[in-house]
């Protein structure tokens, strides 16, 4: 099956996606947090959750790809990346606004938003094109 739907399409249902991940992913981040843990283990706990419903609801509605263990595979070795990009980001912007009361959704959304075009961009130039 090949995704005929447009680029615009594609990227607004991608944002809608990231949307509603951001929302599990944040409030889970924000819950742990609230919760003790360090804040390295809260956004690595709430980057799975989110990055999961990302990839389910996007394999499917976005780009309308059926299952295949390469491209999962490739997703995987992708969210490691993205990982390592928003953790890395999320926390030296944590960090460094450390007294500020705005830290957290700001550190969050620049974290977010760096992966979010990361993902986009292999995900469908990459990923989605493999059988």
């Amino acid at each position: 099956m090949s995704p005929n739907l447009s680029l615009k399409t594609q990227a607004f249902r991608f944002l809608v996606t990231g949307g509603l991940s951001a929302i599990v992913d944040f409030g889970l981040y924000v819950l742990f947090l609230w919760l003790g843990l360090n804040v390295n283990v809260a956004k690595t706990l709430s980057f799975i959750a989110g990055t999961t419903t990302a990839y389910l609801i996007n394999r499917r509605w976005t780009f309308q790809a059926p299952p295949s263990r390469a491209r999962f595979i490739a997703v995987v070795g992708l969210y490691a990346v993205t990982y390592a990009v928003q953790v890395g980001i999320n926390y030296a912007l944590y960090t460094l606004w450390d007294d500020k009361p705005w830290r957290v959704p700001v550190a969050f959304v620049i974290a977010q938003g760096t992966a979010t075009v990361i993902n986009f961009v292999v995900q469908r130039t990459v990923i989605f094109k493999l059988k």
